[in-house]
C-alpha cells in the first residue's frame, strides 16, 4: 500500500494584517512561548509558523484552527491524539510542514550557511565523515545540508530530537535515490524499514523527509494560498 506524503512550504515574514490573523489561532501556551522570544522577528515567524500549521492541519480536519489540541512527546514534538502524523519545520524566513497517510514522519530544512570543519565533526558519524571527504568546493556543503536534514528528519520522525547521539546512525550523502538510512545502532530499528526523501526546495535551501515505511512513497507538494484554493503539484510516485 501506498504511503501518502503531503508538503507544503512557505515564507514566514508577512504583512501585519496576515500575522494577526496567524495569531489568532494561536493557544495559550503557544502565545506564551511566542511571547518568550527576545527578538521580534524570531517571535513573528515562529506566530506565522504555527498558525499556518494550524490552518493546514484544521482544513485536513475540518475544524477551525484555534480548535486543535496538540499533545507534546517527551522531547517537545507536537502530536495529534487522532491523526494524522505530522512534522513542521522552519529555517531562517521559511517553513515546511508534512503530513502523513499513516506511518511517523519528520522533516527539516535548513539555509546554507559556510560549514565549519569541527561542525561535521560534531555531527556526522565516523562513516558519514569519510563519505564527506570525497566532496570538495560547493559540492561539499551541499553534501553536509544533505547529511545533516536527513538525520534531523530521521531523528524527528522518532521522536527523540537531539537527544539521540548523533553519531548512532549513518545516512548516504550523496544526492537523489542515494539517500537511505544504512545503520542504526539499536537493535530495535531496522534502516530497511524508513525511507528518506529529498525536498527541491530551492538552490540554497535543502531539505529531506524521513518516514517509517518500507512501502512506496508518493509525496504531493501543495501551494497554499487559502485551504479551499490550493495548487497541487505531484512531486514523486512511487518511491
Amino acid at each position: 500500500m501506498t504511503t501518502q506524503l503531503d508538503l507544503w512550504d512557505w515564507p514566514l515574514d508577512v504583512d501585519d494584517r496576515r500575522r494577526a490573523g496567524y495569531a489568532a489561532h494561536l493557544s495559550p501556551d503557544e502565545q506564551m512561548r511566542a511571547d518568550r522570544f527576545v527578538l521580534a522577528r524570531d517571535r513573528n515567524r515562529f506566530i506565522v509558523a504555527r498558525g499556518m500549521m494550524r490552518e493546514i492541519l484544521a482544513a485536513r480536519l475540518g475544524k477551525q484552527p484555534a480548535e486543535l489540541v496538540f499533545q507534546y512527546l517527551p522531547h517537545g514534538k507536537p502530536v495529534l491524539r487522532d491523526g494524522p502524523h505530522f512534522n513542521l519545520s522552519h529555517s531562517d524566513g521559511w517553513a515546511a510542514l508534512v503530513i502523513s497517510s499513516g506511518p511517523a514522519v519528520g522533516i527539516d530544512i535548513e539555509w546554507h550557511r559556510p560549514v565549519e570543519e569541527v561542525l561535521a565533526e560534531m555531527v556526522f558519524s565516523a562513516q558519514e565523515q569519510r563519505d564527506l571527504q570525497r566532496h570538495v568546493g560547493s559540492d561539499r556543503i551541499a553534501a553536509f545540508y544533505r547529511g545533516w536534514t536527513r538525520k534531523e528528519a530521521y531523528l524527528k520522525a522518532c521522536g527523540s530530537g537531539l537527544a539521540r547521539a548523533l553519531d548512532s546512525f549513518d545516512v548516504t550523502l550523496d544526492p537523489g535515490p542515494a539517500a537511505r538510512i544504512t545503520r542504526i545502532e539499536d537493535a530495535s530499528d531496522d534502516p530497511a524499514q524508513w525511507r528518506l526523501l529529498d525536498l527541491d526546495l530551492g538552490r540554497e535551501l535543502t531539505g529531506a523527509i524521513a518516514v517509517h515505511t518500507a512501502a512506496p512513497t508518493c509525496l504531493r507538494r501543495h501551494i497554499y494560498l487559502h485551504p479551499r484554493h490550493r495548487n497541487d503539484q505531484t512531486l514523486a510516485c512511487p518511491i
